[in-house]
């Protein structure tokens, strides 16, 4: 609780992975990758319940033995065309509980702290927006950026103008790296999106904000954890 307002995290966590299998409970240093996010959810100062949601009977096992609420979704709410929307509210529809907020922390970032939560919760408070959404600095700047026509010429690849700029005097872009959202658990049922008006940016350091979908992504975020711990 925070300010007389009440937290519910929920980590939602598919069985199913395509491009790295069984991500959600392959060991990450030493523990399955969920455990990261539960772990951080425990030590958050402002959670008052955490719900991993699943359809998979071995990751609900894996969290119920961390002492965190599980509930076992659907089939259908555990396909490619299934949303996290729609996982979000089956999961409300079915707890007694009521709460204010609703966090969601994948499980796929394991780098992200309970100091992120509950900065990310305090700024929510202080800008009293509707929601918060965790970002991070693009590695590199749009000007390194464009699409390719099939042929590989780059005649078009930049902009004359962007050609004179110095990288260093271009606007930073950020993008959402999954880390953490936070919203008003009203504005989430009536609008049915995370990013409703009046969302704020928590920013975070790329170094925290690895989003594991690939093997590559799994490496670089282990090498990542165990430069911390040395």
């Amino acid at each position: 609780m925070y300010k007389k307002n009440t937290f519910l995290a929920i980590i939602p966590a598919r069985g199913g992975s395509k491009r790295l299998l069984n991500k959600n409970k392959k060991k990450f240093n030493d523990k399955p990758l969920i455990n990261w996010s539960i772990n951080a959810a425990k030590k958050s100062k402002y959670i008052d319940s955490i719900i991993v949601s699943s359809d998979d009977d071995e990751i609900l096992s894996i969290a119920e033995n961390q002492d965190v609420d599980i509930l076992k979704r659907p089939s259908f709410l555990a396909n490619d065309t299934s949303s996290t929307e729609d996982t979000l509210i089956y999961t409300l529809e079915k707890i007694e509980d009521s709460f204010d907020f609703l966090l969601v922390l994948q499980p796929t970032s394991p780098l992200r702290t309970s100091l992120d939560i509950d900065q990310a919760i305090e700024m929510l408070m202080e800008k009293k927006g509707n929601s918060v959404v965790s970002v991070c600095k693009e590695k590199h700047s749009s000007f390194l950026y464009n699409t390719l026509p099939e042929s590989g010429l780059m005649d078009n690849f930049n902009s004359e103008s962007l050609r004179k700029k110095k990288e260093q005097d271009i606007e930073v872009n950020y993008r959402l790296n999954g880390a953490i959202y936070i919203i008003k658990i009203s504005n989430f049922v009536l609008n049915k999106t995370l990013i409703p008006n009046k969302t704020y940016a928590y920013k975070m350091d790329i170094t925290r904000s690895i989003d594991i979908d690939t093997m590559y992504d799994f490496v670089c975020a282990e090498a990542i954890m165990r430069s911390k711990k040395l």
